[in-house]
Order: structure tokens, then C-alpha cells, then sequence
């Protein structure tokens, strides 16, 4: 059988030792934070801002707005200080450099990319697209983060990259955040905490209100009953579960490529991975969704991420029996008035669920299982399904002997998308002798491709290592496919 006329682009990204941001580095122990604090304390104000000329020399023209970090890192250690002492800007500073560190985010691998349309089309010559290109980066200990790349798909279907700064950001979480009382009740219960403790914790709490009510409230009960072990528990799944979902900007002046999502809940403590993007269409309304899944070492939760302009984002928790595993991928619109996504519970099959709420999915439904042989062990979606006049596009990945993982393709129903119409018999994209060699060896995989100007644009991940693009013709994509 011949292979389809697929083109690798070799516009290919790789890991860099030399992206760096700036984190937290604060000891667990309470008493290293308070001797450390203490050991600046005791220096005099000269040797204060010679350390403090180095930490500039050193680090201040790879990171800008390192001043604001280093008093922000000072913040968040401040109520470990021995003494109400009035101390300098430069010595508040210097206490934030030593609870920082540079961590090196895409030095491991740079890899599992999503595409859409960038917000902002504006300058683009006719026949082109502006794209933002979100990647998998994984760092020291291989803790996983979310970075941007931006691009330009021509006429003719050819791709390319932004270069991207040198430097990299974090976003400032947002204070006060506000939530929905019904939506968190409701989550509530999905987590087996409605009780009679969260009911009194959420009993004087408006239709909204903030985190910081929240906490109010968590304390109170908990010195209420503060013999009681098992108020303990409820208290820290009701605080772990606002923590999960809150909000974040980046300063509107960064680019894309200086923006990195890093794990910053509880949930996601060992990594946010594989984040499938999509442009949701809601009537006039837009916007940018990511399922993706947060890991904290033990758990895998599905989440969501929410946002309209790549600066602002919100994380959301996903709930209910048909919110598990990794693979999410949510459809671009509604179908029959329902929100609809591609899943996989059971490590195998391909499901498609549906929903009247986008915070809550209750079932599902096999639509595709392992056929091939190259798809034996198990199937999972691609990203998003790409709506084309045809019906429904959705890549697929399939592993089989010696866990190699190929990329095929399935048409469904435009209207009544549990209908398989189309399916190819073969692989579209196989790894070749030049992708077999990474962190994971012989994985091709993407989490979203996008179609322009008749092209099928195929960002894809060499065996978890690096990223390159390729493309083929949608019309040989469909030609290809056997009817079901």
C-alpha cells in the first residue's frame, strides 16, 4: 500500500539550555527560611548592595523586571522575619535573590505542540494565517510547562517560526479571585465533599465570592472543630480545590515566546502536560480553550484552560464519571446545544461525551476502537476535531508492536458525530529513521493541526524529544479513507 504524499517541513524546534526563568527557591524547612533572612539581616547596608551590584551584573539582563521579582519572592517569605525592623528596598531584594533560582524549562524537551489561529491576524499578507503554537517544555526533574511559539502559515502552505527571545516569563496570579458558588458546590459534591462541614464552610458565602472569604470561612470552621480529624480533611479538599482553579496575566508587553505556564497549583506540582488548544465559537463569542492534564506525582486530573488573548488565562478543574484519563479534546462549537469532546477512559478506545455544562461530563460512548495492526495496544485522539465541509477531522494516534506509535486520521459525522463516515486504513505519519531516537524513541504525536488554504498543517512531536511540521494535501487525506 502506498504511503500518503506526506511532507516534512524540517522547520524543526529543539530543547535549549539557554531559555531560563526565574522561580521560587525556598527551602521546605521553616528554620532554613528564618536563618537565611536572619544571615542577610546581620549584613551591613555596603555589603548589602555589593551583593546586590552582582545579582544585577549577573542576572539582570536576562530576565527585565527582576527588581519586581526579587520583592515579590521577598513577599512570600516576609512573615519568617524574627523582627518588625524597617529594613531597605536593596536588602528586601537581596532576601527574594536568595529564595530564587534560574530553572532552564525547555532543556529536556521541547515537544507535543497544539495550533490555532493567533487573536491577532492584523498585517498578515493575503492567503496567510498568523499562528500561536503551544508546546509541551520539560525541565530539571522533569517537571513539564506550557511555552509559545508564533508563526505564519503562507498561501502555499509553507510554515514559519518566530525566533524567540532569549528570556522567559511567568504570569502574576490574580488576587481575589472570584468564584461560583453553584459551580463550586457542585464540584463539591463530584469530590464526595458535600457534607454537612462544606455545607456550613459555603452557607454564608454569596452567589460569588473570593478566595480570601473562602479561607476566612475554612478557618473559622477549623478552630470550630478543631478536635475533630476528620474537618481537616474536608477543610484541605475544599482549599485544594480553589487552588486548582484560579486565574493568571502576563504583562501585555510580552511576546508569546517569552510566556511559560509553570506549574503553580497543588495539582499540577510534577507538571501541566499535553495541552490540546482549540478557538470555541459560541455564536459572536470566542474563545480559546486547552484541555490538558495537571499531575502532581500520584494523580492525573483532567483540567481546563480558558482564555481569550493568550495573556490572560483561567485554569478550571474538570468533574464527573466521564472526566478522566488523559486525551481530552474539546470540539470547536456546540453540537445540538451541547458541548461536545473526544476522550479516552479506558486507555484504548476513542469516546465522545457530551455535555450541558463544560465543568461537568457524566457519560460517554465508544465511537472508535483498535483495528490495525499498527493500533493493537491503543488509540487516542490528536487535538481538537477540525470541522471541514466533509464533516469532523480527527487525528488519531495508535500504538502497536514494540510501542511505536504512528498518526492516522477518521472523518466524522458533521451533525451526529458517533457516526464513523471515513477512516484511513493506514498510518498518515510514521516515525522515520531520523524520529526514532529521543526520550520516548519511535512516538510521532501531535495535540492539534490545523487546515489552511486546502493544506492539513501537522505540528508533531519527535519521540518526546523535539518538534517539527509537516503537511499534506486535505483532499488526499479524505481520498484515502475508507467509508465505515
Amino acid at each position: 500500500m502506498e504511503p500518503l504524499p506526506v511532507e516534512r517541513l524540517n522547520v524543526v524546534l529543539k530543547p535549549s539550555h539557554a531559555r531560563v526563568l526565574i522561580r521560587p527557591f525556598i527551602p521546605h524547612n521553616e528554620q532554613r527560611i528564618k536563618n537565611i533572612i536572619s544571615r542577610v539581616l546581620a549584613l551591613a547596608e555596603d555589603d548589602v548592595r555589593k551583593q546586590m551590584r552582582e545579582v544585577r551584573d549577573n542576572f539582570g539582563y536576562r530576565h527585565p523586571g527582576i527588581e519586581h521579582i526579587l520583592m515579590r519572592h521577598f513577599e512570600s517569605v516576609k512573615r519568617w522575619m524574627i523582627t518588625d525592623q524597617k529594613i531597605s528596598g536593596e536588602r528586601k531584594m537581596l532576601i527574594g535573590a536568595y529564595m530564587t533560582q534560574e530553572y532552564a524549562l525547555e532543556s529536556s524537551a521541547l515537544f507535543n505542540p497544539s495550533i490555532v489561529a493567533h487573536p491577532d491576524q492584523s498585517g498578515c499578507e493575503a492567503g496567510s494565517i498568523r499562528f500561536i503554537l503551544s508546546l509541551r517544555a520539560t525541565g530539571e526533574g522533569h517537571i513539564s510547562s506550557i511555552v509559545f511559539r508564533q508563526g505564519i502559515i503562507d498561501a502555499a502552505g509553507g510554515v514559519t517560526i518566530v525566533a524567540p527571545t532569549p528570556y522567559v516569563t511567568q504570569p502574576e496570579q490574580i488576587p481575589n479571585q472570584s468564584y461560583d458558588k453553584a459551580i463550586f458546590e457542585r464540584k463539591l459534591a463530584e469530590l464526595g465533599c458535600g457534607n454537612g462541614i462544606s455545607a456550613q464552610i459555603m452557607s454564608s458565602l454569596g452567589p460569588t465570592f473570593t478566595l480570601e472569604e473562602l479561607n476566612k470561612n475554612l478557618d473559622a470552621v477549623r478552630l470550630q472543630h478543631r478536635h475533630e480529624a476528620s474537618v481537616e480533611v474536608v477543610v484541605g479538599n475544599i482549599r485544594l480545590l480553589a487552588l486548582s482553579n484560579y486565574e493568571v496575566k502576563f504583562h501585555p508587553g510580552t511576546r508569546p515566546s517569552e510566556r511559560a505556564i509553570f506549574p503553580s497549583s497543588p495539582s499540577q506540582s510534577n507538571g501541566i502536560e499535553d495541552a490540546r488548544f482549540v478557538l470555541f465559537r459560541d455564536g459572536e463569542n470566542a474563545t480559546y480553550y486547552a484541555t490538558y492534564t495537571a499531575f502532581d506525582g500520584r494523580l492525573i486530573i483532567p483540567q481546563l484552560l480558558e482564555t481569550h488573548d493568550f495573556l490572560d488565562f483561567r485554569f478550571i478543574t474538570l468533574n464527573g464519571p466521564a472526566a478522566q484519563n488523559k486525551g481530552m479534546a474539546l470540539f470547536p462549537r456546540k453540537i445540538n446545544g451541547c458541548y461536545a469532546m473526544l476522550s479516552r477512559q479506558d486507555n484504548e478506545n476513542i469516546y465522545l461525551m457530551y455535555s450541558d455544562n463544560i465543568h461537568f461530563w457524566y457519560t460517554s460512548e465508544i465511537i472508535v476502537r483498535p483495528t490495525y495492526p499498527w493500533e493493537f495496544v491503543q488509540m487516542g485522539n490528536c487535538g481538537s476535531p477540525i470541522e471541514i465541509d466533509e464533516g469532523w477531522l480527527v487525528l488519531s494516534h495508535g500504538v502497536g508492536p514494540m510501542r511505536r506509535y504512528c498518526m492516522s486520521a477518521f472523518l466524522l459525522d458533521k451533525n451526529d458525530p458517533v457516526k464513523v463516515i471515513g477512516r484511513l486504513s493506514r498510518p498518515l505519519l510514521s516515525p522515520n529513521d531520523n524520529e526514532r531516537e529521543g526520550y520516548v524513541p519511535n512516538v510521532v504525536y501531535t495535540c492539534g493541526a490545523m487546515v489552511h488554504n486546502g493544506w492539513l498543517i501537522i505540528p508533531y512531536a519527535m519521540s518526546d524529544y523535539a518538534t517539527n511540521f509537516a503537511r499534506v494535501r486535505l483532499t488526499d487525506v479524505l481520498e484515502a479513507m475508507e467509508k465505515v
